[in-house]
């Protein structure tokens, strides 16, 4: 089981518990949605999240996912990160967690 995770707000995660499935904005505008392995989410909060509050982390398992897992390359930082293309179902997400 791999584990990947992604910042969220607590808006956010309260919609998709409704809805029964996550998306965040980048799907529509980007076709995938920001994932980071445990060792990228400090300079993902640091470089996208910086003031902000009532931040979660969702826990992915990424074997759970029913839509598309690629890692693309982020040419600014020159590092590969997960993204999701497709919604996140609900039963992929292990735990959240505050930040």
């Amino acid at each position: 089981m791999a584990i990947i995770y992604h910042v969220t707000t607590r808006h956010e995660w309260e919609e998709a518990r409704n809805k029964g499935y996550y998306e965040a904005p980048s799907l529509d505008l980007e076709g995938f949605i920001h994932c980071s392995e445990e060792e990228q989410v400090r300079g993902v909060l640091q470089r996208y999240f910086k003031g902000q509050h009532d931040l979660l982390k969702l826990v992915i398992d990424t074997d759970r996912l029913e839509h598309r897992l690629q890692y693309d390359l982020a040419p600014s930082i020159n590092e590969a990160f997960p993204h999701v293309y497709g919604p996140i179902n609900l039963d992929a997400v292990l735990g959240v967690e505050e930040i």
